[in-house]
């Protein structure tokens, strides 16, 4: 079953001119799947960027506005989205120039795997 969750995200790699990479963990950054091109930030990759999210996350909600569900963060040659799907984070990697809204509308196509996953991380 994680083959083909595997396959799936390589094959959403592909869709979306400069995406590098789809990484799902759990809340503390411990990543479960991950599809990357070989430009993918290897930097960002790695749970302890990962895990910065939640932190980040829980800061904006004490803004007052509710519960946090995405942050886009674009940086000089790469933009990474983080999604909220508590008890587990997608990040999405592209580069500077990818289509951010082509990039975060991968969530709905994203979403049903992270049901499924979900069950099994909450068990």
């Amino acid at each position: 079953m994680a083959e083909e969750m595997v396959k799936y995200l390589q094959s959403l790699l592909h869709s979306v001119d400069g995406l590098l990479g789809i990484v799902i963990t759990d809340r503390d950054g411990v990543p479960l799947l991950k599809a990357a091109t070989e430009n993918a930030p290897e930097l960002g990759m790695r749970p302890g960027y990962l895990s910065t999210f939640g932190m980040a996350a829980d800061q904006a909600g004490k803004l007052g506005l509710g519960k946090n569900k995405k942050i886009v963060c674009i940086y000089g040659n790469y933009q990474v989205i983080h999604l909220n799907h508590l008890p587990l984070v997608i990040s999405i990697f592209g580069t500077e120039s990818a289509n951010t809204g082509l990039l975060m509308d991968l969530e709905s196509h994203l979403s049903p795997l992270v049901s499924q996953l979900s069950g099994v991380v909450e068990v």
